[in-house]
């Protein structure tokens, strides 16, 4: 979703409305044929598309009312904005106590561990500590710099402890905090896909805010995705087909807002605090959700040639990276892929 000042609520609502473009373009003749069905709903802070298709309407409503059902309650409990999450009693236990988490939260943060890890600290689940940011246009917040510094020292993924035998998760320090944002979403659009499977429906696309999971087909043909460019997210670059698999993007245009010309955006830095100055996007397509989750925001905070080492152990990662100078980076996979 693009944010911009109030004054352009036109195309911001827009934005939020096509997180990917051309994916709305391909759906809406589909969407005559009586076996494909389309229900949304606002989850994790966006909104959520699912697009099935099945030999019976009413089995496919009843799937996708109970993948909905299953992706809410797994957002409501690492949503760290809710006072009753397992989120925000981890926040309130900081520096006292571990916490008995769920095996699904518990599974977020081992991959946002791994991530950690893996990125050496570009990606970092504890920059939510930097709470004095807010990215709505219409009350934006800039922390001043004493409120950072104070913060600085509580965003360290190494001070996250995780014990699965008992089941807990522990911030060592008072006052950290987790942002499961940038881990969550791709693991809960999984979750609805696997209760679509249960009820038997193997051809379907969820759309979440700019992360995308398909399986299967659309009246015979791959799924096709449009990809958004960052330096103008109102246009496509591309478009990319696929019958299994994510699509996750990153950009510098998501929950942003402009200040005397230069763009704030929710995509921090964990060694600074302040919004990455690298890559303007990051877009990664892959089968298998280990390799890619959170790596777009990595890579954001990394930069273009560090995040191109980050990729050159995967395999079968696509990957398109707009670099700071608005250059077009593909790699040799997504060459093959895009459609322009």
């Amino acid at each position: 979703m693009t944010l911009k000042p109030r004054l352009n609520l036109g195309r911001r609502r827009l934005l939020a409305s096509l997180p990917l473009l051309a994916t709305a373009l391909f759906l809406k003749p589909a969407l005559a044929d009586p076996r494909v069905r389309q229900a949304s709903r606002t989850l994790m802070g966006t909104r959520v598309d699912m697009t099935v298709q099945g030999e019976r309407a009413d089995v496919s409503d009843q799937a996708m009312a109970a993948a909905f059902v299953e992706m809410a309650r797994l957002s409501d409990m690492m949503s760290r904005y809710r006072i009753d999450s397992q989120v925000s009693a981890l926040h309130l236990a900081s520096g006292l106590q571990p916490v008995v988490v769920a095996p699904e939260t518990m599974q977020a943060l081992k991959m946002a561990r791994h991530m950690s890890e893996r990125s050496q600290g570009a990606f970092d689940i504890t920059v939510g500590a930097f709470n004095g940011w807010n990215f709505d246009p219409a009350q934006a917040v800039i922390p001043d710099a004493a409120e950072i510094a104070r913060e600085l020292p509580l965003v360290n993924y190494r001070d996250l402890v995780l014990d699965e035998k008992s089941g807990t998760a522990y911030l060592r320090r008072r006052g950290m905090r987790v942002d499961l944002g940038g881990i969550a979403k791709l693991p809960i659009l999984q979750a609805g896909m696997a209760v679509l499977k249960r009820h038997g429906i193997h051809n379907a696309m969820l759309n979440g805010g700019g992360d995308v999971l398909v399986n299967g087909q659309l009246q015979g043909h791959d799924w096709r995705v449009g990809l958004r460019d960052p330096r103008a997210p109102e246009r496509i670059l591309g478009v990319v087909a696929l019958s299994e698999g994510f699509v996750a993007a990153s950009g510098d245009y998501e929950r942003s807002f402009l200040r005397n010309g230069q763009r704030y955006h929710h995509i921090l830095n964990p060694k600074t605090g302040q919004p990455t100055r690298g890559p303007h996007g990051v877009t990664l397509v892959s089968r298998k959700l280990e390799d890619i989750n959170g790596l777009g925001a990595a890579i954001m905070v990394a930069g273009a040639s560090a995040g191109r080492r980050l990729l050159e152990p995967l395999q079968g990662v696509d990957t398109l990276i707009v670099e700071a100078d608005e250059r077009l980076w593909l790699s040799p996979g997504m060459s093959r892929r895009l459609q322009v």
